[in-house]
């Protein structure tokens, strides 16, 4: 657990599940003065000359506009880099003022932000804050000492934190050799091990120990995170046929011991302990059981087989047994993205399948590190123009057709209470979400500058979304989509890390039928003239046209990421 100095006067507040329950204030005890405001600043990881710090400031008064926090250090701490507030320094006094986005504070609401650190020496927490300069209430705990508490695994609360991300070489080399391209070419990217002969390497490319091998080099003294994709269930993406896998829906036992057998094997070798390992666990597989099963209009015939005969659930489960037991490997599971398990119908029910395949197997809670959002997706990271308490006319955000009553607008706020959906169901509480921005980014000329018209909901909505893909259930090479948020470590509460676990410029399926010996079948919604589904709300599919199979270089697509980055390049 990492070191943490909390701000706050015991049972303040009764806070409300992610079922969307009010949250109630406890009135303090008579005699007793109500706490203005309570800080948790949390050092959530520490190494010899730095640190990374998760702040969430709560305030019990009077709703703001605009704040500013502040606190000093008693050592020689430098803040270096922040994020979700603009931060300044004088001598050892930190002010962490809001950003445009998040100045609105209201009474019992709360904001969160973060920063890097230098120090030398000794780091201790800090002993007083304010807001707006009234005192924060400090409990007598926490202080002094240093890092964070070991994990008796051996692992540590957040890998990234800290830590270079190998530079895949072969994606690498591809982007660099596009016009443009060498601006984002050292970007740390996913390595996607999605067949068997993806471990030995394919058409002489590099395989597993090739790129373990690279990290190694590119290691040196520091740490270093790699980051693999495993992905080659049984029956793989029963509701996507352009990401169909090799394996039948009833090759399980080929599943374990040829392909989780092996990687498992290499990954245990000494040779690569100094290694961060992060996979990603079997992305797609478990939510297409929540959503496109049993009556629903989504349902797939393949999708049904794989939840009757459960290799999904028991594919999963032995990923993470054989993979968790080793230190130096962190399981992510993947979850889906908010614009598929956001629902109501699908928010619960995914939190408690997961826990059920976490459970199979022989695996345990213990063996799951994390879990990651939006891979290979490309819904907006943070909806800044509109949020989903919004109302025009008197109609909710909600009933727009964009937002069609999910409960969620973007990945942040997806991922946060996701998060705290998967601790209610039993998953340990220190663990950390990844959202990946590789194609999230939604900038260049199409990009709204504020809200929409309120002459209705739907052009409020669609007027200020940064997402501008036709229907949110579109996934397939999107027209005027770009890269996000470049990679880094702890960038909001709760989440371990922005990743780039798609690599950019790889297509997600091919445009039309191509025959191959790779298992990838022909999606109509990769098909820029298809008319959609009931997954898609029956909209045009908003896929670029021209593109290659899964997983092959799209130059085009690569071109129109990086036009429309955001942060632009």
């Amino acid at each position: 657990m990492s070191r943490t100095r909390t701000a706050i006067l015991a049972a303040l507040a009764l806070v409300a599940g992610a079922c969307g329950t009010a949250v109630a204030a406890v009135a303090p005890e008579p005699g007793i003065a109500a706490v203005p405001c309570t800080v948790d600043y949390k050092v959530q990881n520490q190494w010899d000359t730095g640190f990374t710090t998760a702040v969430t400031v709560t305030n019990n008064g009077a709703a703001k506009s605009s704040w500013a926090v502040k606190w000093s250090y008693a050592g020689n701490q430098k803040v270096t880099s922040g994020w979700n507030a603009r931060i300044s320094q004088s001598g050892t006094a930190v002010t962490a003022a809001n950003e445009s986005y998040n100045g609105s504070l209201a009474s019992g609401g709360s904001v969160s932000f973060g920063f890097n650190a230098s120090y030398s020496g000794t780091n201790a927490l800090p002993t007083t804050f304010t807001l707006d300069g009234v005192t924060c209430n400090v409990d007598d705990g926490g202080g002094g000492g240093g890092g964070t508490d070991p994990d008796p695994s051996g692992k540590v609360d957040n890998p990234y934190a800290g830590a270079k991300v190998y530079v895949n070489p072969e994606w690498s080399a591809k982007a660099a050799a596009e016009t443009g391209g060498s601006r984002i070419s050292s970007q740390p990217t996913g390595v996607w091990l999605d067949r068997i002969a993806a471990i030995n390497g394919v058409n002489g490319g590099m395989g597993l120990r090739a790129h373990l091998d690279a990290a190694l080099a590119q290691k040196g003294s520091s740490e270093e995170v790699v980051q693999l994709v495993v992905y080659d269930l049984p029956g793989r993406d029963c509701a996507a046929l352009a990401s169909n896998g090799e394996l039948g829906p009833t090759e399980i036992d080929k599943y374990k011991t040829q392909f989780i057998d092996p990687i498992a094997a290499i990954l245990a070798d000494s040779k690569y302990a100094s290694l961060r390992i992060v996979t990603t666990i079997e992305i797609d597989s478990l939510p297409n059981l929540v959503t496109n099963t049993g009556s629903r209009a989504t349902a797939t015939p393949t999708c049904d087989t794989m939840l009757a005969n459960g290799n999904y659930v028991k594919g999963v489960g032995y990923a993470l047994n054989k993979l968790g037991a080793i230190p130096n490997v962190y399981n992510y599971l993947d979850a889906g993205h908010h614009g598929w398990i956001g629902w109501d119908d699908n928010f619960a029910p995914s939190a408690t399948l997961f826990k059920q395949a976490a459970t199979s197997e022989g695996a345990t809670v213990d063996d799951v590190h994390g879990f990651i959002t939006n891979t290979a997706n490309y819904s907006a990271l943070k909806e800044n123009n509109f949020t989903i308490n919004d109302s025009v006319n008197g109609t909710s955000v909600r009933q727009s057709k964009w937002v069609d009553w999910n409960r969620y607008v973007d990945e942040l706020s997806f991922a946060q209470a996701f998060r705290a959906q998967l601790v209610s169901v039993g998953f340990n509480s220190g663990i950390g979400m990844l959202i990946d921005t590789s194609r999230n980014g939604w900038g260049g000329t199409a990009r709204p500058t504020g809200p929409g018209a309120t002459t209705s909901v739907d052009t409020y909505v669609n007027g200020g979304r940064y997402d501008r893909r036709i229907h949110v259930g579109n996934w397939c090479n999107q027209s005027g989509a770009g890269l996000g948020e470049r990679p880094q470590a702890a960038p909001a509460t709760g989440i371990d890390a922005y990743v780039w676990m798609k690599p950019p410029g790889e297509s997600d399926g091919s445009s039309s039928a191509i025959a191959n010996d790779e298992g990838k079948g022909f999606d109509r919604m990769c098909d820029p003239t298809y008319t959609g589904n009931a997954r898609n709300g029956n909209s045009m599919s908003g896929a670029l046209p021209n593109a290659p199979l899964s997983g092959h270089w799209f130059s085009a697509q690569f071109q129109e990421l990086m036009k429309n980055a955001y942060p632009a390049l």
